[in-house]
């Protein structure tokens, strides 16, 4: 198990899996936040990196707790559609 792995577990032991679900919705929540304020020029790129990164953690922890292998069918199945829109137009 890499070091991560055992944070994401240790993460899931700690609070459980109802939390590790709320917690990724609150960090996606932030990011969408961040992303509005960037827009209109109230914050900066380093504070949308800093909720980018709290998001990119909760998917990977979403990501192991459902399965790795299912999360790369579902990416691979979703590129293939993106690649046929990117073709057609």
């Amino acid at each position: 198990m890499t070091e991560i792995e055992e944070m994401y577990r240790a993460s899931l032991a700690r609070w459980g899996v109802e939390a590790q679900y709320d917690q990724a919705v609150e960090e996606c929540a932030e990011l969408i936040a961040a992303l509005k304020h960037f827009k209109r020029d109230r914050i900066g790129e380093e504070q949308v990196v800093a909720e980018l990164a709290d998001v990119t953690l909760m998917i990977g922890q979403l990501t192991w707790m459902l399965g790795e292998e299912r999360v790369q069918r579902a990416i691979e199945e979703k590129l293939v559609k993106l690649r046929r829109l990117l073709e057609s137009e």
